[in-house]
């Protein structure tokens, strides 16, 4: 990363939400179809501005979103017992199972990404969330034992699956547990966007859960301006703006959620690596991308790898990174060579 890539430090008395928002200016405005519900544990909405090539009523599009949604909860929801997901982690060992495209095309992403970010971003990290107390089970205040850790980490690892995409098969080595949640909303964002484009809008936005796609302009008729806000400083602090085009954003923080034993703070992102959690100063990662679903996996995966390993990881793979981290008492934030143009595009529209 550049010396140009490095912002100032900050009193840390403000600490960062993993937020993104949406920033509407005043001004004439084209008005929007507003739509949103729930789905995946957390919220979906939609701003689309219909045009002259927009094919459908905004009650249509409500309910093909939802069927969308629907499709891909019934696909990668592990709280559902008769999802795919679901019915592929309680398959025999050894056996090829098969799977739909979107199944095989979110896991085989996911795969990618785990090669690239050296093993930090691994969908069978689960079975160790839950050990550590962070999963959808009973909390804890206490680390598990090095035995405990040894034993729940053959159940780990992507090395241990087999995937065959002429027939859309995979194949588990050992007992896994597959869970989409750190890479199937982003899928879900894009597969909602491609239904809009596909009902003729040109601009619109999508989010899921904080993650977020883009199109076209806003409806005040520029471009779509998206913040990271200090929620905890003044209401509606930002700690960084910028503009969007035709492109997705996400962002995954580590601090919020953890617990404190003996004096040491542990975090719930795991390293699916040592099966423990991470003990960095990294705080915050936001990353753009044509696709939501690699922007949701990447931000995990960055954070998950640290500052300093995450910072060279993205600058390979050519990644829009931001990056927000402990300095002393306070913060300081950087970003990578290929986010700088979203900081000037911002300037610029100012």
């Amino acid at each position: 990363m550049t010396s140009a890539g490095k912002l100032k430090s900050h009193s840390f008395e403000w600490l960062f939400s993993i937020v993104l928002l949406l920033l509407v200016g005043c001004g004439d405005a084209a008005a929007p179809w507003n739509l949103a519900g729930s789905t995946m544990g957390t919220t979906w909405r939609v701003a689309a501005v219909p045009g002259e090539h927009t094919s459908v009523t905004e009650e249509a599009l409500q309910v093909e979103i939802e069927a969308v949604l629907e499709a891909v909860n019934a696909s990668m929801s592990t709280y559902r017992a008769d999802s795919e997901v679901s019915r592929f982690n309680a398959a025999p060992v050894g056996e090829w199972f098969e799977v739909s495209s979107d199944f095989y095309l979110v896991l085989s992403s996911a795969m990618a990404i785990s090669w690239q970010s050296n093993g930090a971003y691994d969908l069978t990290v689960g079975p160790l969330v839950n050990l550590w107390g962070f999963g959808p089970g009973d909390r804890t205040d206490e680390p598990p034992s090095s035995e405990a850790i040894d034993a729940v980490m053959a159940q780990v690892g992507q090395d241990k699956l087999r995937v065959d995409g002429e027939i859309y098969s995979v194949l588990k080595q050992a007992e896994l547990y597959l869970d989409f949640s750190s890479i199937a909303k982003g899928f879900a964002v894009d597969e909602l966007a491609r239904v809009l484009a596909g009902a003729g809008f040109e601009n619109y936005l999508v989010e899921i859960g904080g993650e977020m796609r883009v199109a076209g302009q806003s409806p005040r008729g520029d471009a779509w301006r998206i913040a990271i806000e200090k929620p905890e400083a003044v209401p509606g602090g930002i700690a960084q703006a910028f503009a969007l085009e035709d492109e997705a954003v996400a962002t995954s923080g580590d601090y919020r959620n953890f617990f404190e034993a003996d004096g040491v703070r542990y975090s719930h992102t795991i390293d699916p690596r040592t099966g423990e959690p991470v003990a960095h100063e990294l705080v915050s990662v936001t990353v753009v991308h044509p696709s939501c679903m690699m922007a949701d996996a990447w931000a995990t995966a960055l954070t998950v790898l640290g500052a300093e390993e995450a910072r060279i990881v993205a600058e390979a793979a050519g990644l829009a990174v931001y990056f927000i981290q402990r300095e002393g008492d306070g913060y300081s934030e950087s970003y990578t060579d290929a986010f700088a143009p979203y900081l000037q595009r911002t300037d610029a529209a100012n």
